[in-house]
């Protein structure tokens, strides 16, 4: 059931409107994912995208999960009989977590700590006094408190000043005002820790490193806490001493010079360096981390959207080879629809050398299996073999390309590759991978971990459960967006269609191998557990190549067939016709047809998806070629203009496959002559460049790159 209250909150933060929110969370509720809601909703959110949608969703989670700690500290605090009027409506006011956690400190259960055993040692008298800074004799009042457990006025004086540093760190004033400190000037500050300098190399930058954390980007960040939690680095975050001291001071000091106003100073002292620190501290380095967290997360959904919606080759028979020197060069063909239907080892390469010989059995491949593409892994021996290649004198037309194989050998381990390739080994199934991601990239990509298929920057260091949701939520928003043939798709791909998941994908597996391919979109609705609410939410995302009914074969959701059938009986043809003629289709007046349900933003996709039924909506793929008198870092030379692939885009530069087994850095700063703030502005994943060599490092492996003009 949807809170109310959380209605403004979202779209004001948002920037939407309440109906829009409210809309798709009732979709939400009513069990409509995301993209049904972003391609077929459109009426009632008011055109929101997947984005939109995904944001609108998350925000919702976490204003329920405040709810749910908020209820939490309640259900504490009554229980310890301690719950006043005035505490709860200060606990319901609170808007964050932060807040939150504030406002419970001084009632929330902890360990035994000094101000406890202060209080229970009746100190705490003596500490209000101190407090209120107007007793000018606190040394003679703090022999009234020695006691069998307080042995003189110095103990009685330390009990009072843990009870005040206690009270200290829990005044949301000083807490609130510490936080804001840290957030215009606390500094990171990394220092190499000594002795480890041998092994540290690779994070030379930060011995000694020091800026704002306010201006340290995520890379950065990242970077530094790795280097802590291997050990090499130490890690502070922290604002000038003297300016928190002197901010805490400005609260709690009335300025009357007594001697409780220096207990009070060293009280303070104390409470800034052994509580309030530490624990701002925290809270800092937690919410860079997750600001860090989520900019990388973000860095990397987005160049694993691109990857996953690249071009694909389409359905052509493929000769894929996995390159190698002593194992030799594993060879697979694979027929249109990525079938194995052959593999064997060559061995072009050293030791064994038997390059003419490797060369004749390709041919030979190729004219038998009518070769139509050759897809070259750009792991070791990746330029050799594509040498090899182009020396052979085809006697059809074939394109090798070189293909990314990041991830093949963890797919190739996988209880799926073991449960598609029962006979074969992983040296088989990895190059069978390397073969179908030049067909489809987005068909076998979704088989692997995206952490394993070489994007991103630093994906193995941010939150492991927010980076699985945000990678599926792309896998999903790809798969969908480009739909997924029902006679031939994986059960892995399958999963990922809307309103479908495992169990549903098994069965439309099982349906198709006992009844044949699906003849007709309707035919779905009797696969076992195929209710009206998963059709419903699939069926527009499922298509059917060849069925009676053209709108099968296309985006059209079946819902909506009955307004493309009155729009061809009004101009007077058939579907078929409607969709193959672009005179036709202009002859629709659209608004026609808008009913309450139904608007504008529904019928322009209607009548666009009628022009491009059942087409890709990716690109169409490029070939290109390394340069060819480069082929190790050895071959390089400064001011040198190389052609090269980008293969991976973060947010300090793009990196570029040159054709020399390391891929070359373009800096931000060097990848236009204006000043550029994100390098996915500039570069796209997989996108062909011309590049400048301006640095070659071949000890550190580090080749710098421009594109500067």
């Amino acid at each position: 059931m949807l809170i109310h209250s959380y209605l403004d909150r979202i779209a004001s933060e948002l920037n939407l409107l309440e109906y829009q929110v409210r809309s798709t969370l009732t979709l939400m509720e009513n069990g409509a994912t995301i993209p049904f809601i972003s391609r077929y909703r459109k009426e009632m959110t008011g055109s929101l995208d997947e984005v939109q949608v995904a944001e609108i969703k998350n925000r919702y989670s976490r204003l329920l999960e405040i709810d749910k700690r908020r209820d939490s500290i309640i259900k504490s605090i009554e229980e310890q009989g301690i719950l006043t009027d005035e505490l709860k409506v200060k606990i319901d006011n609170a808007q964050t977590l932060t807040e939150l956690e504030d406002i419970y400190l001084p009632y929330k259960p902890k360990k035994r700590t000094r101000g406890m055993v202060a209080r229970e040692n009746g100190l705490e008298p003596l500490a209000s006094v101190i407090m209120k800074q107007f007793d000018t004799g606190i040394f003679i009042l703090a022999k009234q408190y020695i006691n069998d457990k307080v042995a003189n006025e110095e103990e009685a004086l330390i009990g009072a000043r843990d009870i005040i540093a206690e009270w200290i760190n829990e005044n949301l004033t000083a807490r609130n005002r510490i936080r804001t400190l840290f957030s215009k000037e606390a500094k990171i500050t990394a220092k190499i820790i000594k002795g480890k300098e041998s092994g540290a190399i690779k994070y030379k930058d930060y011995y000694d490193y020091s800026e704002l954390l306010s201006k340290c980007p995520s890379h950065r960040l990242l970077a530094i806490r790795r280097g802590k939690a291997e050990g090499y680095l130490s890690l502070n975050i922290e604002p000038s001493e003297t300016s928190s001291l002197q901010l805490l001071s400005n609260i709690f000091d009335k300025r009357i010079n007594t001697e409780a106003s220096e207990q009070l100073t060293i009280a303070i002292k104390d409470s800034y360096k052994r509580l309030l620190s530490p624990s701002i501290e925290t809270e800092f380095a937690n919410i860079s981390k997750e600001t860090a967290d989520e900019e990388a997360i973000r860095v990397f959904a987005e160049n694993l959207k691109q990857l996953l919606l690249e071009a694909p080759l389409g359905q052509k028979r493929i000769l894929a080879i996995d390159p190698g020197y002593k194992s030799g060069c594993k060879v697979v063909c694979l027929d249109e629809n990525g079938t194995l239907i052959h593999n064997q080892n060559i061995y072009p390469h050293p030791p064994r050398s038997e390059t003419e010989m490797a060369m004749k059995q390709i041919k030979t491949l190729v004219n038998s299996f009518k070769i139509d593409a050759i897809a070259i892994g750009n792991g070791t021996a990746s330029r050799e073999t594509e040498f090899m290649i182009k020396r052979i004198r085809f006697d059809r037309d074939v394109k090798a390309f070189v293909v990314s194989e990041d991830g093949a050998s963890v797919y190739s381990a996988s209880d799926l590759a073991r449960e598609e390739f029962p006979e074969y080994d992983v040296t088989v199934r990895g190059t069978v991978s390397i073969g179908r991601r030049l067909m489809d990239p987005l068909a076998e990509l979704v088989k692997i971990d995206p952490k394993a298929i070489g994007v991103g920057q630093y994906q193995h260091d941010v939150d492991q459960a927010k980076l699985k949701h945000s990678l599926d939520e792309v896998t999903i928003n790809c798969v969908n967006k480009v739909g997924v043939n029902i006679n031939t798709a994986s059960k892995h791909i399958l999963t990922y269609i809307s309103g479908l998941g495992p169990v549903l994908a098994q069965n439309i597996i099982n349906y198709r191998s006992e009844k044949g391919p699906f003849q007709s979109r309707n035919e779905i609705k009797k696969v076992p557990r195929m209710g009206d609410k998963a059709y419903e939410q699939s069926a527009g995302f499922l298509r059917i190549s060849g069925a009676a009914n053209p709108l099968d074969n296309s985006a059209v959701h079946p819902e909506s067939y009955h307004f493309v059938e009155k729009m061809a009986k009004d101009i007077g043809c058939k579907v078929n016709e409607l969709m193959n003629s672009e005179e036709l289709r202009n002859k629709i007046d659209l608004n026609k047809y808008i009913t309450d349900e139904v608007g504008m933003p529904t019928l322009t996709d209607i009548l666009s998806e009628l022009a491009k039924p059942g087409r890709d909506p990716r690109n169409t793929i490029k070939f290109m070629e390394f340069d060819n008198s480069v082929r190790s870092m050895e071959d390089l030379r400064e001011g040198m203009k190389l052609p090269g692939i980008v293969t991976n885009i973060t947010n300090f530069g793009a990196f570029v496959d040159i054709g020399v087994k390391q891929d070359g850095l373009v800096h931000i700063s060097n990848l236009a002559n204006e000043f550029v703030k994100n390098p996915a502005d500039i570069v796209s994943l997989h996108q062909h460049v011309e590049v400048t060599v301006i640095s070659i490092d071949i000890e550190r492996k580090r080749i710098g790159l421009s594109m500067k003009g």
